[in-house]
């Protein structure tokens, strides 16, 4: 499976290796906010790993390409963790690969289809297209569900475009401060093996 490639045209937006250090720097004084930001360059090389595991398990056999094709995460201001069946040393790899291939200008990697703010978006978009609806027709009954329905068939169309726009611009930043750290087997709440990717803020040079 090959990562989409994703538009990162608008000056706004295109990725600028000091900018997170200037933010800190510049506004110290808002609480939390390093650790925002560096979530967001956690997620990004989250993205970017699964993304790498994807290709390396062309070079497994069949059972271990499903097992890192059903790879999930979910990232902290520490590092993330990577839920499901994969070796280490392949870990090791991806994370080192997914790093410099973000930052050397790969941004679609930091993107990724099966990650949890697309679902958070379609959520949010039927609620809101539903309220409006509800508000806008008639109150009989038959109007109602026919504007529901039109309404969540609406945001089941658009969300992937809107979800790939909020993991771009919002949930995702390119990780120019991150430096890999250790990467620690644990155990998810169900006793399965899982691994933490520990992770370190650095100022970009």
């Amino acid at each position: 499976m090959n990562a989409q490639k994703m538009s990162w045209e608008s000056e706004w937006f295109y990725p600028q290796v000091t900018l997170d250090q200037q933010l800190v720097e510049q506004l110290n004084f808002v609480p939390g906010l390093q650790e925002v930001l560096k979530v967001r360059q956690v997620h990004a090389l989250e993205h970017a790993t699964v993304w790498m595991l994807t290709e390396i398990a062309e070079q497994h056999p069949t059972e271990w390409r499903q097992n890192y094709a059903e790879l999930g995460g979910m990232s902290t201001d520490q590092g993330f963790h990577l839920y499901g069946k994969v070796d280490k040393t392949d870990l090791y790899r991806a994370v080192s690969q997914a790093g410099d291939r973000l930052r050397s200008g790969e941004w679609n990697l930091a993107v990724h289809p099966r990650c949890g703010t697309n679902f958070s978006v379609t959520v949010m978009l039927t609620a809101g297209l539903a309220g409006v609806a509800s508000w806008l027709l008639p109150k009989d009954p038959l109007t109602q569900i026919l504007g529901m329905g039109t309404a969540a068939a609406t945001a089941m169309a658009i969300a992937p475009e809107m979800g790939q726009y909020a993991q771009q611009y919002i949930t995702t930043a390119i990780p120019f401060n991150l430096a890999l750290g250790t990467i620690e087997e644990t155990t998810d709440m169900l006793g399965n093996t899982s691994h933490f990717v520990r992770t370190h803020w650095q100022n970009a040079q």
